[in-house]
């Protein structure tokens, strides 16, 4: 008779909950029921719907269980089985062989957080394409935008706490679809609520967090600086402004002041859609109501001028004074403050004893596109893809499949099932998930370090991405000591970085507890007093950079474009799939397969619910299946991301339609800042 124990592991995937779990595992290995850690101050003992059915993944047929070669044209996804050494072998000389004719940073690592596991993110692999002198790729296709304009805001990119929401008064979800992507927020806003909060929400799509809500601000794609400079304006012309706040820990408001005058609400409202006095109103109670909370999602980065818009809106508690008050401020993202030792993990120092002898160059994940058909000196000759799904989930489908598809491209695929980039590859090597290797993780929702060990035993032939590349290194006869570390060996390093936040947690404490608080007050107000990253400790508003620019594709934008391509697309994360993890389950390939249109937008075009669409613009084309809801703004149309393109009927999801066009810093991908024409599909 097989008796079951409870093991512990964390979820990996790419959430701000990073929720701390419990399995049920029987005598064979095999885990039975998975749930959330009742003990954990953030899961409080549940899960999302998509973490809650992962087992159903663990134990997929899908799963790839032995490494794989390509004996069919690329993009078909034809393979045969082979063995570890096998791959291997062919792997380092292939790699090896391109080195040597076209130089090492041919050599592309193409990745992202499949897992957010501090080792299985970004651990040996760095390691290994450090030492090879490979190209570096820069990491930009989610957050880069966002956490530029926090930095320009504050310095210190320090959040509101997920605990302290329970204390606000007002809380707005701008850009944030809580329920869909941040469930574990949601009970603390209850809570707000039913002590007499108020919520609001701020975002082009109505989508479940919104109906809920207690007033919805059906905002246009891509003008939230405009918002929040309005809110600025009538802030700083009603006098409403925190005077003790603003004297004691900020500068230049007096030339904000002068600068926003401006920006009206009747200004801003032409360009947001939002009407004028709503805008009035919203500005007043924001400033009056304490405490007022702002929960800030990447949504609002993902515009052409995404980084100004997160700025902008950062620099609202700073005026009004909520940082001061438990559940005041804003969240994007409370990463910033695990400060892990990250060069003693990844040691960059590596290039120098590479072939180059120095840094390598970089290369931006959100022009992969471009990357593969358009760079040279020295061109991309060999790609390795593991913990991201850039057939996909990359922007510009067409110029990123032509890429691929290209013969003179060698491309090693890790991964757990076979997605539409593992059917590109040359090599696929089946890879674990979390519940089957060690890891350490950090947060971008909550305050807690992690600890993982395996709670299942792995598949077949699956091992980590930690393994994979330490038997790479060897394969490229590599002898440096630190490609050989273990595990624990390299949390050990993370973890001593002399930074108070981390003094005195060890492994030891994070095996015993399994996860930890980081060393900051109870409640956190990291700007309460000040203590902006700024040269001068304050929140420093320089209001002379601070404005607003249309995109180019929206409708205040070109309107060369706009005539040929009237309609603004966003494609925000499905609420039961995480990316284009668990994409492939049937019910989400369905729900993605759709597109949202205004009910006047349909009836201009003839187009029936349920009606099959053509979705278009000049970069390329998908078939939808048509939902007619005023739940986007008339002009605005919504589909889900990421559906896997095998699965669609026509081989294409809403990414053939989204440019290469990055953000106004950081580089990242202009995602929501995109103009189509939709018809019926003859």
């Amino acid at each position: 008779m097989n008796v079951s124990r409870t093991r512990h592991s964390v979820c990996a995937l790419d959430c701000p909950d990073a929720c701390s779990l419990l399995i049920d595992v029987d005598d064979a290995g095999r885990g039975s029921r998975l749930r959330g850690d009742p003990t954990h101050p953030v899961t409080r003992g549940f899960l999302c719907g998509k973490v809650a059915r992962y087992l159903e993944h663990e134990y997929s047929p899908d799963r790839l269980l032995h490494p794989l070669r390509r004996v069919g044209p690329k993009g078909e996804g034809r393979f045969a089985r082979i063995s570890w050494d096998e791959a291997l072998d062919e792997i380092a000389a292939r790699l090896k062989s391109v080195s040597a004719e076209y130089g090492s940073e041919s050599i592309l690592p193409y990745s992202y957080a499949g897992t957010v596991g501090i080792l299985n993110y970004g651990g040996m692999d760095r390691r290994f394409f450090h030492r090879l002198g490979a190209s570096r790729l820069d990491r930009t296709i989610c957050s880069t935008a966002g956490m530029a304009g926090m930095n320009d805001a504050t310095g210190h990119r320090y959040a509101v706490e997920p605990e302290q929401f329970r204390h606000a008064k007002l809380i707005i979800a701008w850009g944030a679809n809580i329920l869909g992507t941040n469930v574990h927020l949601w009970p603390f806003i209850v809570e707000a609520r039913r002590n007499g909060a108020k919520f609001y929400t701020i975002d082009p799509n109505r989508n479940r967090t919104g109906q809920l809500s207690d007033r919805h601000f059906a905002i246009y794609p891509g003008t939230d600086a405009a918002l929040a400079l309005a809110m600025m304006h009538v802030i700083a012309r009603d006098g409403l402004e925190d005077r003790d706040y603003v004297e004691r820990y900020t500068l230049g408001f007096a030339e904000l002041k002068e600068r926003v005058r401006e920006w009206t609400p009747d200004r801003a409202a032409q360009l947001t859609g939002i009407p004028a006095q709503d805008i009035v109103d919203l500005a007043r109670e924001y400033a009056t109501v304490r405490p007022a909370a702002i929960r800030l999602n990447y949504g609002v980065q993902r515009s052409e001028r995404g980084a100004m818009s997160v700025r902008t809106i950062a620099l609202l508690p700073a005026i009004t004074g909520a940082w001061r008050d438990a559940g005041g401020g804003v969240q994007l993202s409370t990463s910033y403050a695990f400060q892990l030792n990250r060069a003693a993990v990844e040691m960059p120092e590596l290039q120098w004893r590479s072939p180059l002898g120095r840094d390598a160059r970089i290369v931006n994940m959100s022009v992969i596109g471009d990357a593969l058909t358009k760079l040279n000196d020295p061109p991309v000759k060999a790609m390795v893809v593991y913990n991201s799904n850039p057939a996909a989930i990359a922007p510009d489908q067409n110029a990123v499949r032509r890429g691929l598809r290209r013969d003179d491209l060698f491309t090693v695929v890790l991964e757990q099932t076979q997605t539409d980039t593992a059917d590109f590859a040359d090599i696929v090597l089946p890879v674990t998930t979390f519940l089957e290797h060690t890891d350490l993780y950090t947060a971008y929702g909550h305050y807690y370090l992690q600890l993982a060990r395996p709670a299942l035993p792995a598949p077949g032939e699956a091992r980590s991405n930690q393994d994979i590349f330490r038997l790479l290194a060897a394969r490229m006869g590599f002898d440096d000591p630190c490609l050989r570390d273990a595990d624990d060996d390299m949390i050990r390093a993370a973890l001593a970085s002399g930074h108070p936040h981390l003094a005195g947690i060890t492994l030891e404490d994070l095996e015993e507890h399994h996860f930890v608080r980081l060393n900051i007050p109870s409640p956190f107000l990291p700007f309460a007093q000040g203590g902006f990253g700024t040269p001068s400790g304050k929140c420093e508003f320089h209001a002379e950079t601070l404005g607003y620019t249309p995109p180019v594709e929206s409708r205040n934008g070109n309107s060369a474009l706009r005539a040929r391509f009237p309609l603004e697309l966003i494609s925000p994360k499905g609420d039961d799939n995480m990316n284009s993890t668990m994409a492939s389950r049937p019910e989400n390939n369905d729900w993605n397969g759709r597109i949202t249109l205004h009910p006047v937008d349909a009836a201009k075009r003839g187009i029936a619910p349920n009606g099959s669409v053509r979705v278009f613009n000049e970069r390329g084309e998908c078939t939808l299946q048509a939902v007619i809801a005023a739940t986007v703004a008339e002009g605005v149309v919504c589909v889900r991301s990421t559906r896997w393109p095998k699965l669609a009927a026509d081989g294409m999801n809403v990414n053939m339609l989204t440019s290469q066009r990055l953000t106004d810093k950081g580089g990242g991908p202009a995602f929501y800042s995109c103009l189509v024409q939709v018809e019926n599909k003859r």
